[in-house]
């Protein structure tokens, strides 16, 4: 299976790059839940007749099969080349993890990922690591879902809502 990446695809094993000079220094894929970098010496068959090759480089390995699928994690630092420079409309979730209506929600908010890939993104951002930006925007209930389009919000949409009430919220933005 293969994970989109904005648009690379990524299969769910392991990808080797090969060492660079001068080397690459950095390669940030924190975005991604599930995806790391790690540098490695891998042995690749190319045929029967020259055996395995040894090579170092870099390893993007994916730790979960629907890792580009979910929506991804937003923070404080993150919030505005994510979210406020997004070339996409954005739907934003202020959760955190003690709240069970937050965690009633996520299943909904990871479908509809799926349905909007490529339209719509889809970024979660915890209120007790990311106070800042909550305060910024006058979360005062959570979950509270917000729209974003060119920068600015939209809409808002507080507590625990069904699957319809999201997607057409998200209809009138693309």
């Amino acid at each position: 299976m293969a994970g989109v990446l904005e648009a690379i695809a990524v299969p769910c094993a392991r990808l080797v790059f090969p060492k660079v000079n001068p080397p690459v220094a950095a390669v940030n894929l924190s975005q991604f839940n599930g995806l790391k970098v790690k540098k490695s010496r891998s042995s690749v068959k190319f045929s029967s007749r020259s055996g395995y090759v040894k090579r170092g480089g870099l390893t993007v390995v994916c730790e979960a099969q629907d890792t580009a699928l979910k929506a991804g994690a937003v923070t404080d630092k993150t919030w505005k080349s994510l979210v406020i420079e997004s070339d996409l409309p954005v739907l934003v979730e202020f959760w955190a993890p003690w709240c069970g209506p937050c965690k009633m929600i996520h299943p909904i908010i990871n479908e509809l990922a799926e349905e909007y890939a490529g339209r719509f993104k889809f970024f979660q951002l915890n209120t007790d690591e990311s106070p800042s930006t909550a305060t910024e925007y006058g979360i005062r209930s959570i979950p509270t879902v917000m729209i974003f389009k060119n920068g600015e919000k939209k809409d808002a949409v507080i507590g625990a809502v069904p699957k319809t009430t999201l997607a057409t919220s998200i209809e009138k933005f693309l």
